[in-house]
C-alpha cells in the first residue's frame, strides 16, 4: 500500500494512528521531533503527517524539505487546535489538507483516503512508463529546481494544454510575465501573438478604447480604426499584467467580453469574436480588494480558474546561485565580455541579502556587476551593488559579535521572537533599505522609481508611507 511518515512528539496520538493505519496495509515511520523527521524526509513516502507544534521547532518549517524530498509526498498538517494563521499558512505552502487530533479515525481515513488518491493520480499523471514526463516542459527563462518553485512549474504542466484562466500572484520581481510566456509556449496557442496589457499604465480616459479598439470618428482624434490590444490577442494568449490596477468601470465589460469572447470597439455597433486564452497577474491580495469593493467578485471568480502563487526569492533560498550564474553568463554573452565566475564572498553575500526585489533585483544586481567587472573573468564583492556588500558585511558583524555562550542556545529560548515574526521583521527592514536606495538612485521621481521596481504608483506610494519615507 503507502509508505507513511508520521511527524508528531504526542506519542498516545502517534501510536494509535500507526496501529490503525498499519490494519490497512500502509507502513508507517514515526518522528518524534523536527531533528528526527529531517533524518526521515531522506526516505520514500507518500503521505506524511505533521504536526504543527514540535519540541524542537515549528512543524512548518519542515515542509519545504518535506515537499521537496524524492517521493514528493502530500502532507497533512495535524492541528491540536483552532490556529487559522498556521493552518493557512500551511495550505500557500503547499499541504495537501489538515486533520484535528480530536477527529475521529473515519475523518482522519477520509482525508488519507483521499491525499492517496490525489498522490497516485499525480504521479501517474507525471511519468509515463518509461519514467519520464509525457511531455517535455519548455521552461523559457525559468531557472531553478527547489521545492517552491517545483510546484509552481507542476501547476503550469498541469494547465498549460488547456485554456482555463490563470492567475499568478506574487510580490514584484518574482516572475510573473515569465511564468505566463511559459504557459503560452507550452500550450496550443504557442504559436499564436502574447499581448501584454499592464493594467497599471492604462490611462482611464483611453482604457477602453486601448483595450477594445475604436473605428473611425468614435471619438476626437479618432482618425483611424484601432484594433485594440484584446483582439490582437485573437489565436493567442492575453497577458493582463497587475490586473488589481484595472479600473472598476471596465471590469464589467471586461467580464462579458470574457465571458462570450466577442468585443465591441469603441464607436461601433456590431461585436467581433475574439477567441484569446486569458493569464492574469497581480502583487494585490485580490480577495481583500473584493470585501472592500475595489474589485468585482465575479470577475475574481473567473480569473482564479487556477491560481499559481509565486514565491518571493527569500523563500528560494537554493535556486539564489543558480539564477546568478544565469543572469551571469546572460549579461556576459550580451555585452560580449568574457565569461565570469562568482568569487566565494560574492556567492556568500547574494545568498546573505534578502532579495525585497526579488529575482528582478538580482537580475539588474547581476547586469550590474558583469558591467562593472568588465573583461575580469571572476565577479568579487567589490563588484556588487553598494547596498549587498553593506548588507552582508553587517551580517557577518552581527555574527562574530554574538558571545559564544548565545551561539549554542536554544531558538526557543524565552524573550527570541518565533520564526514568522522574525522574518517579517527582517523582511520590513530589507524593503525599507531598498526602498530608500530606490529613492536616493532616482533624486526621488516616483515615475523613475516606478520603471525602476515595476510597482504601481499608488502601490510604490503606500509603501514609502509604510517605511516614513514620503516628503
Amino acid at each position: 500500500m503507502a509508505r507513511i511518515l508520521v511527524i508528531d512528539d504526542d506519542e498516545t496520538f502517534s501510536y494509535v494512528l500507526k496501529r490503525a493505519c498499519s490494519r490497512q496495509g500502509h507502513e508507517v515511520m514515526l518522528s518524534a521531533s523536527a531533528c528526527e523527521a529531517k533524518e526521515a524526509s531522506a526516505g520514500m513516502f507518500d503521505i506524511v503527517f505533521l504536526d504543527i507544534s514540535l519540541p524542537d521547532g515549528n512543524g512548518l518549517s519542515l515542509l519545504p524539505l518535506l515537499l521537496g524530498s524524492e517521493g514528493h509526498p502530500e502532507v497533512i498538517v495535524i492541528t491540536g487546535h483552532d490556529n487559522r494563521d498556521w493552518l493557512e499558512q500551511a495550505l500557500m505552502a503547499g499541504a495537501w489538507d489538515f486533520i484535528r487530533k480530536d477527529d475521529s479515525l473515519d475523518t482522519v481515513f477520509a482525508a488519507l483516503e483521499q491525499a492517496l488518491l490525489y498522490h497516485q493520480n499525480r504521479c501517474g499523471a507525471q511519468l509515463s512508463s518509461s519514467g519520464q514526463r509525457t511531455t517535455p516542459l519548455k521552461r523559457n527563462r525559468l531557472v531553478g529546481s527547489g521545492a517552491a518553485i517545483g510546484r509552481c512549474l507542476e501547476s503550469v504542466i498541469q494547465c498549460a494544454d488547456s485554456d482555463v484562466c490563470v492567475l499568478l500572484s506574487g510580490e514584484t520581481g518574482t516572475g510573473k510575465e515569465v511564468f505566463a510566456r511559459t504557459i503560452h509556449e507550452n500550450s496550443g496557442r504557442q504559436n499564436g501573438p502574447f499581448i501584454v496589457v499592464d493594467c497599471a499604465a492604462l490611462p482611464e480616459n483611453l482604457a477602453e478604447s486601448l483595450l477594445f479598439g475604436h473605428v473611425r470618428g468614435a471619438f476626437t482624434g479618432a482618425i483611424t480604426r484601432e484594433n485594440g490590444l484584446i483582439p490582437e490577442a485573437d489565436g493567442g494568449t492575453l497577458f493582463l499584467d497587475e490586473v488589481g490596477e484595472l479600473p472598476l468601470s471596465l471590469q464589467k465589460v471586461f467580464l462579458r467580453v470574457l465571458q462570450e469572447k466577442r468585443v465591441r470597439p469603441v464607436g461601433s455597433t456590431q461585436e467581433t469574436p475574439c477567441d484569446f486564452r486569458l493569464i492574469a497577474a497581480t502583487n494585490r491580495n485580490l480577495e481583500h480588494m473584493v470585501e472592500e469593493e475595489s474589485f468585482r467578485r465575479d470577475l475574481f471568480y473567473r480569473l482564479q480558474t487556477v491560481h499559481i502563487p509565486l514565491p518571493p526569492l527569500r523563500e528560494r533560498q537554493e535556486d539564489i546561485l543558480p539564477l546568478a550564474h544565469h543572469f551571469c553568463a546572460h549579461f556576459s554573452e550580451l555585452y560580449a565580455l568574457p565569461a565570469k565566475q562568482l568569487a566565494t564572498g560574492t556567492a556568500t553575500a547574494l545568498q546573505l541579502y534578502g532579495w525585497p526585489g526579488n529575482v528582478r533585483e538580482l537580475c539588474g544586481a547581476m547586469e550590474r556587476s558583469v558591467l562593472t567587472a568588465g573583461r575580469a573573468s571572476v565577479i568579487f564583492p567589490q563588484h556588487l551593488p553598494t547596498g549587498i556588500r553593506i548588507h552582508a558585511a553587517t551580517q557577518r558583524l552581527a555574527a562574530l559579535s554574538v558571545p559564544k555562550e548565545e551561539k549554542g542556545s536554544s531558538v526557543s529560548e524565552s524573550g527570541l521572537p518565533s520564526y514568522a515574526e522574525f522574518r517579517e521583521q527582517v523582511w520590513q527592514k530589507e524593503e525599507g533599505r531598498y526602498l530608500a536606495r530606490i529613492l536616493d538612485q532616482t533624486g526621488g521621481s516616483i515615475s523613475e522609481a516606478c520603471e525602476v521596481t515595476g510597482l504601481s504608483r499608488s502601490r510604490l506610494y503606500a509603501l514609502l508611507k509604510r517605511h516614513g519615507l514620503t516628503r
